[in-house]
């Protein structure tokens, strides 16, 4: 159920990264068909800075199990609270490695493309080391990247999902752009709340209760996938209102058009904190 190149066309470029990306990927049972896309002005560039810890040794990369919303993953979890960070976020250029800790062993890898580009939010920073959110499983995965195999940026969003009272609120630089009811899931499937963040956008024209579906960084917690896909949990659309303010989906979030169409401005790795108020 569950934005591909992250600025392309109408998006910001980060640092090197040009072009719109189109993936052909089966998320959540259907077919990733298009990009859609962000804001261009809502991003500052930011400096990477260099790395001095020396790493463990890793003489082949891909040997190590990869970290996509596919896949699970013996990694750390989210040490902090779920609270919002200050909008770093971060992407590969290139399959690197992820560790477990700065300097130690490397857990799993990660590469420059997701559902479109890879961009993951900085959870903690040590000298030539950030601490990201991972996509895969289990919910809340973390590792440490080295700083100069990334380019790097800052989001001024902030989304916030409150379950019990059905609502969600949408920040840029601190001020509240809007509050909306919302669908949440199911007591057999219910949203998992916790710190994610905003993993990717597209568009499946096999569909039609969403133009844009905009996935997650976290998963079902009872169902290991929708229509045959990742059971990645996402924020979309749904054709008729009497599912806001009801648990009535999978685990996804359904949102009104209006709010939609202002998260399709929000940039790829934007925090989602996911609480149970």
């Amino acid at each position: 159920m569950a934005h591909s190149a992250l600025f392309g066309r109408r998006f910001l470029v980060f640092a090197t990264l040009g072009g719109v990306v189109v993936l052909v990927l089966t998320l959540v049972g259907v077919a990733l068909l298009s990009p859609s896309d962000n804001n261009a002005d809502d991003v500052e560039a930011a400096p990477a800075t260099s790395a001095v810890v020396p790493p463990a040794s890793v003489a082949d990369v891909s040997v190590l199990p990869e970290s996509t919303t596919h896949t699970t993953v013996d990694a750390p979890l989210d040490p902090g609270p779920a609270v919002p960070t200050d909008g770093s976020v971060v992407h590969p250029r290139r399959q690197v490695p992820v560790f477990a800790a700065p300097g130690g062993p490397a857990i799993a890898r990660i590469g420059s493309e997701q559902v479109g580009d890879t961009w993951l939010p900085v959870i903690a920073e040590q000298p030539g080391w950030v601490q990201v959110l991972l996509p895969s499983r289990p919910n809340g995965s973390a590792g440490w990247l080295l700083a100069e195999d990334l380019d790097r940026a800052v989001t001024p969003y902030l989304v916030r999902i409150h379950l019990r009272s059905f609502s969600m609120e949408l920040f840029r630089e601190g001020v509240l752009l809007g509050t909306w009811t919302i669908g949440i899931g199911k007591t057999s499937a219910p949203t998992p709340p916790g710190r994610t963040f905003l993993l990717g956008s597209f568009s499946d024209y096999k569909q039609r209760y969403s133009p844009v579906i905009l996935p997650l960084g976290t998963h079902s917690p009872t169902l290991d996938s929708f229509g045959g896909g990742p059971g990645t949990v996402a924020i979309h659309t749904w054709p008729t209102d009497e599912v806001f303010g009801t648990r009535s989906s999978d685990g996804c979030i359904r949102v009104p058009k209006d709010a939609l169409d202002q998260l399709t401005e929000v940039p790829l790795g934007t925090i989602v904190l996911v609480d149970d108020q």
